[in-house]
């Protein structure tokens, strides 16, 4: 279980304004992968390996769960960020544990409980989620960014689910997270090729509801939002959160299953290690 620090002001006169004081910050601090701050009623999680391009390995998947956890048994919590450190949003899966999971069917099983439980803890956190995407965003990282309810992105970021070009199936969420966004017939046209498209052409599909002209402007922006979210009645944020994640239940009912176990199927192939060596060389 994680822990808390807390750091407060020291004790201020009277007449000194609320607006002058600096905000009490709650800081999670024995996360390995990520880094969570709770200040003033607004969670961030930052995505915290920037020299592994934030990749979702089985540590970050363990810990971005609970992180989830955490926030959502902290009372007074309204809204979530999730941002990321460095270049990359997150570049996805980790080609090693790739590997080890195609030769070891108790990983599999694994891979499986950890990518129900991120998509479990996202559609289920009783708070709207905002993604800021300042970088790329691909694989895993492009579904837990568009699986945000509002999603902030740098125009000339680069979002893709690739999954394909490794010889998966687009099975850990992307499907569902992909339709909702943007329309089935255009999640198949990018899920079945797994092309790259830029934050402007993801914000011109829907895909992402906020551009920002540069990286450095995303999180502002994302901030920005959340405190106007911030400022509402909960009551009526949070039961529209709910009503809404509703649907993407009856989404992931339909598909997550069934396309989890195909890519785990998929990942036993005997060609999946030929074709991460191809990748690699490249």
């Amino acid at each position: 279980m994680s822990q808390c620090e807390t750091r407060q002001s020291r004790r201020w006169p009277r007449k000194v304004s609320p607006e002058a004081r600096p905000r009490r910050t709650v800081i999670i601090a024995d996360f390995t992968t990520l880094r969570l701050t709770i200040d003033e009623g607004i969670a961030e999680i930052h995505l915290a390996r920037p020299e592994l391009l934030n990749r979702f390995d089985a540590v970050a998947h363990v810990e971005f769960v609970a992180a989830l956890r955490r926030i959502a048994a902290t009372e007074g919590v309204r809204v979530l960020i999730v941002a990321a450190d460095g270049r990359a949003f997150s570049a996805g899966g980790d080609f090693d544990e790739m590997l080890d999971a195609h030769r070891s069917a108790s990983i599999r099983d694994q891979m499986m409980r950890d990518a129900r439980n991120v998509l479990n803890g996202l559609i289920d956190l009783p708070l709207p989620v905002i993604s800021a995407v300042q970088g790329a965003a691909i694989g895993l990282g492009a579904t837990i960014a568009s699986m945000a309810d509002i999603v902030v992105a740098w125009r000339g970021a680069k979002i893709a689910d690739t999954h394909v070009a490794v010889g998966l199936v687009a099975g850990d969420g992307g499907v569902i997270a992909w339709a909702q966004s943007i329309g089935l017939n255009r999640a198949k046209r990018y899920l079945l090729t797994g092309d790259i498209i830029t934050g402007e052409q993801a914000y011109a599909f829907g895909l992402v509801t906020e551009l920002a002209e540069t990286p450095e402007d995303v999180l502002p922006a994302a901030r920005a939002i959340a405190g106007r979210i911030k400022a509402l009645p909960a009551e009526g944020v949070n039961g529209t959160k709910r009503a809404f994640a509703t649907m993407t239940r009856a989404r992931m009912g339909e598909a997550f299953e069934l396309g989890i176990a195909l890519e785990m199927q998929s990942m036993a192939h005997p060609d999946l290690a030929e074709t991460v060596a191809r990748l690699r060389q490249r």
